[in-house]
């Protein structure tokens, strides 16, 4: 079944119609958010953002605006991979917080908000200590509260996406901060092209053009392939099995868009630690090597990429706990037993897809950087190539969850006149 506008705005659909026009309204605040200045800051006298440019991506130029959006989600994005790290058993407390269900994931939810908003109010007064020049301690003190007061109403906003929207709410408030960019990125690049090349120009910001579509393609690829695990019931026939083949089906790439997001927040920050050290040898170190145009930097990214579709994809499907489900319901998967068997052919299954999903997704992340390092493109428009592969996955998945709600909603429906 494929979603269309009709049948998503139907009089029948009204909870959906709500659900997606609270979105877009939700969305309209934050845009309105980015476009206020932080009180007391002149605009005309900020640094060059330099490393801050990905971040500034990703929040609509809300950084270059000095929003009081400035950080949008990021902070809340980095305390998370730092608390679904430490569950790993490395702090015991959060690895018994995890396995605790939906209790566990509550409190592990609140230690990460909190652990959010202490991240932001530091990166708050790197921002503006380093770009805000010629004010005091005390106007740095009091940029750092706005900056972190602004995230935690982002955050909330992103909340209220998730409970009363469509979509997962962080994913979408950051898609929306790079859709608000795009606009000026291809204007960038096509001025870039065309100064002083002509038709050359006209041709090379074509093939830009190409690249990106490609890029489109390949995600939706990527993102709707799935391998289908055939499922049989010990208490059903196998004629009954036959005529309706239960599957478990695991996509190539279950992680989604996040190991994209995290590998991109991750990079950001040897800039971020640069910029407020303010030393020429180590901001010449972190451009040399540790930005996504530099070699190493690049390979760096790729591998952040590659590790967090394996750490997201595992966090998110637990073959231990798929099994003990599935002995608890009686199904198995056929040719194969029950118990450490099937874990073993879950995890083997997973692993071989992951190493292709990510495969895939590292090459889409790297084809707009490559193409601005051989076209000699500016960082900034380089990086929005990051952001359009965001943007096309949350797109995908916010897509399905319309669709679900629509099946879900005629199903529902079905049941009330069969009665």
């Amino acid at each position: 079944m494929f979603a269309t506008v009709k049948q998503i705005f139907a009089p029948k659909n009204k909870d959906i119609r709500k659900r997606i026009l609270f979105t877009l309204a939700v969305l309209f605040v934050f845009r309105l958010g980015t476009a206020i200045a932080i009180p007391g800051v002149n605009i005309s006298s900020i640094n060059n953002l330099g490393f801050f440019e990905l971040l500034d991506v990703m929040g609509g130029g809300a950084l270059s605006n000095v929003s009081i959006f400035a950080l949008g989600v990021s902070p809340y994005i980095t305390a998370s991979i730092i608390i679904q790290l430490l569950e790993m058993d490395i702090v015991p407390y959060l690895a018994e917080l995890s396995k605790q269900g939906g209790t566990g994931r509550a409190k592990l939810n609140q230690i990460t908000r909190i652990t959010g908003i202490i991240l932001a109010f530091f990166q708050g007064y790197m921002f503006s200590f380093t770009y805000l020049k010629g004010h005091s301690a005390v106007e740095y003190m009091l940029f750092s509260l706005v900056l972190t007061a602004g995230t935690c109403f982002v955050m909330w906003l992103a909340d209220q996406i998730t409970s009363k929207g469509v979509g997962n709410g962080t994913s979408i408030i950051i898609m929306a901060g790079i859709v608000a960019g795009l606009p000026n990125m291809f204007k960038s690049a096509f001025v870039a092209f065309t100064a002083g090349s002509g038709d050359f120009g006209i041709l090379l910001f074509a093939l830009y053009v190409l690249v990106y579509v490609a890029l489109i393609i390949g995600i939706i690829y990527i993102e709707t392939s799935e391998r289908r695990i055939p499922i049989q019931y010990s208490n059903k026939t196998t004629g009954t099995f036959a005529k309706n083949q239960n599957y478990i089906p695991f996509k190539l790439n279950s992680a989604g868009v996040m190991p994209v997001i995290f590998a991109s927040i991750l990079m950001s920050i040897p800039g971020v630690i640069a910029g407020f050290v303010n030393k020429e040898g180590l901001t010449n170190f972190v451009d040399k090597w540790l930005t996504m145009s530099s070699g190493t930097g690049f390979v760096l990214y790729i591998i952040f990429i590659f590790a967090f579709s394996y750490f997201y994809t595992f966090l998110q499907i637990k073959p231990k706990e798929m099994a003990e489900n599935l002995n608890k319901n009686g199904g198995y998967i056929p040719g194969v037993r029950p118990g450490n068997e099937t874990i073993n052919y879950v995890n083997k299954v997973l692993k071989n897809l992951t190493v292709v999903g990510a495969l895939g997704l590292a090459v889409i992340a790297a084809l707009p950087i490559i193409f601005g390092i051989v076209t000699k493109l500016s960082r900034n428009i380089s990086i929005g190539g990051t952001g359009m592969l965001i943007v096309i996955g949350v797109c995908l998945e916010t897509y399905k969850q319309i669709e679900s709600k629509l099946v879900s909603h005629t199903y529902k429906k079905g049941r009330r006149r069969n009665r």
